[in-house]
């Protein structure tokens, strides 16, 4: 994919002592500056840059601007002369062997966007004692994308398909088939217990608060937000149920909390689970909350075609599957 063009407006030399004036066009239209500097300062940390930014180093067109500033075709970004490392160097230091690389996990890509079947345990974005996420990944791994955003957030624990855009235009028009509800997406999920019906619509209003430690907590609450799952029931195993869940709204942990509040909490769950089930699963393999999504459908956001994108279970959910089947059939 050919690299965006940034017109040099002025620069001294090439030298890294330099100050560096750049002139924002279509190729980074709508990005984040502190995103935009992160591809242009490579090897130099983030809270660097935020540094850099908060006072007053890093300008556009002459003014302070906060690091969530969307740049806009015409901006003219100043960066200060940082001293980077050298690239061999860097990429070393940045992507170590034991990282596991995202590149091979791609289920789909075109020069809009992006779709990744998300390891669980990764968070989506860096932060929160998390220095590099899904999209801080990405972005070391495809350098010549200039422009690179997710469209939407997986939990850290929660594996699956996982949408990122290349151009602003596709982020657009993808939040928008969100929000009028034109993205189907499906989840695999075992939860404890014999969920009763076949089909089961649940709409249970949520809210959303920070406890003590400022981590997300959701609990059902009449003056919570609308939320609606659609829950199938697929199989049925000696204490458990493998359930499809359908979501009609994108709650924060919305299918964790419904299954919970119903009494059937999905296995493997840390926050909102059975917590001495979760110790003997442990014991039995399954290390992680067992909620992979499976099914993302929609049309494509430039061309409009149709799209349908499925990631496959990850080999220990599977292998935990197999192991209930042994069991059930002992």
């Amino acid at each position: 994919m050919p690299e965006p063009a940034v017109v040099y407006m002025k620069m001294k030399d090439l030298e890294k002592d330099s100050v560096r004036r750049l002139k924002i066009d279509d190729g980074a239209d709508g990005q984040r500056l502190d995103n935009f500097l992160l591809a242009q300062l490579k090897g130099v940390p983030k809270s660097r840059i935020y540094k850099l930014v908060r006072g007053g180093e890093v300008r556009v067109n002459g003014g302070r601007v906060d690091v969530g500033r969307r740049l806009q075709p015409g901006d003219e970004v100043r960066i200060p002369p940082v001293r980077t490392a050298a690239p061999a160097a860097a990429g070393a230091a940045r992507l170590p062997p034991s990282v596991n690389r995202l590149l091979p996990r791609i289920l789909y890509r075109d020069e809009a966007l992006i779709a990744l079947n998300k390891p669980a345990g990764m968070a989506v974005h860096g932060g929160s004692g998390v220095s590099r996420g899904v999209i801080e990944q990405m972005r070391l791994e495809l350098p010549q994308c200039r422009y690179m955003e997710l469209v939407h957030r997986l939990d850290r624990e929660t594996s699956g398909v996982l949408l990122i855009a290349l151009k602003r235009r596709a982020l657009v028009n993808l939040h928008e088939a969100m929000r009028e509800g034109k993205i189907r997406k499906r989840y695999l999920t075992l939860v404890a217990g014999r969920w009763p019906n076949p089909l089961q619509h649940v709409k249970l209003p949520l809210h959303k608060r920070l406890d003590d430690n400022g981590e997300k907590r959701v609990t059902v609450r009449d003056d919570g937000q609308t939320a609606h799952t659609i829950f199938r029931r697929l199989e049925s195993y000696a204490g458990f149920t493998l359930l499809e869940a359908e979501l009609k709204t994108g709650r924060t942990h919305q299918i964790r909390v419904h299954t919970s509040h119903l009494g059937f909490p999905i296995a493997g769950d840390d926050k909102y689970g059975d917590f001495e089930l979760n110790k003997q699963l442990a014991k039995q393999g399954l290390k992680r909350m067992f909620l992979h999504a499976a099914h993302l459908a929609f049309a494509h956001p430039l061309s409009g075609e149709a799209l349908e994108l499925d990631a496959p279970l990850s080999d220990d959910l599977t292998a935990f599957l197999e192991g209930l089947n042994h069991a059930q059939a002992v």
